[in-house]
């Protein structure tokens, strides 16, 4: 019931952060408080509304384990809660993309319960996902950019093709990996995905941000070098 019920949560997460009074607040919040302060939002509400429904859900997650295990045992998210940290990073702080994300890191750790043969199959995965960035790199070989980027840009593409090549002949040579790394899966996933996405990621501009009522504009969004 959990799983259909997050599914369905997805569209309407949508509609309440982009169709609704309170997804307008709260997305204010989150990238100029101090705007939003000045027409009338309260920002202290909003946030610890958030927290609170935030909360709420991660603690819905950790039921789910725990009601599956049918007891509580030390350790037992095994890492998820910054899994799921990264799927939300990776997913661009949106519903979307954070269903992807989670869809992806979700296969991973449950591939390897039910197969450690099949984890190679990431291996081709992997080929693929070079494949489709050396393509995008590929037609912008006339580009400006990339002729601004000189020789480093050659570089990463050379070293992608050569992924390729080094994913596709671990696919068609290895059977079965050792079950460390196959438990290590999920993780190493994380930092891949991550790094190939990093470069796009835009987080909301007051992430991190210390936010006191009626504070002085100077000092608002500048984040230190």
């Amino acid at each position: 019931m959990l799983v259909i019920l997050a599914v369905l949560l997805m569209p309407l997460t949508f509609f309440v952060l982009w169709r609704t009074a309170f997804g307008l607040r709260l997305r204010s919040a989150g990238e100029n408080p101090w705007a939003a302060e000045s027409l009338g939002v309260n920002v202290y509400r909003i946030k610890y509304l958030a927290v609170v429904i935030s909360g709420a859900f991660a603690g819905l997650g950790g039921a789910l384990l725990v009601i599956s295990a049918t007891k509580y045992v030390e350790g037992q998210t095994n890492g998820r809660g910054f899994i799921g940290l990264a799927a939300m990073i990776f997913g661009n702080w949106r519903p979307g993309g954070l269903a992807v994300g989670a869809s992806l890191f979700g296969y991973a750790d449950g591939l390897q319960v039910r197969s450690t043969g099949a984890i190679t199959s990431f291996f081709l995965f992997g080929a693929l996902l070079l494949l489709i960035y050396l393509g995008m790199q590929i037609r912008r070989l006339t580009s400006a950019e990339l002729e601004a980027r000189g020789v480093k840009q050659y570089t990463v593409m050379a070293a992608a093709a050569l992924g390729t090549v080094i994913l596709l002949w671990l696919w068609l040579t290895v059977d079965k990996l050792p079950d460390n790394l196959v438990h290590m899966t999920p993780h190493v996933l994380t930092l891949l995905v991550l790094l190939a996405a990093s470069q796009r990621l835009r987080m909301p501009k007051a992430d991190g941000v210390v936010y006191r009522r009626g504070n002085n504009i100077e000092h608002r969004l500048e984040r230190p070098a």
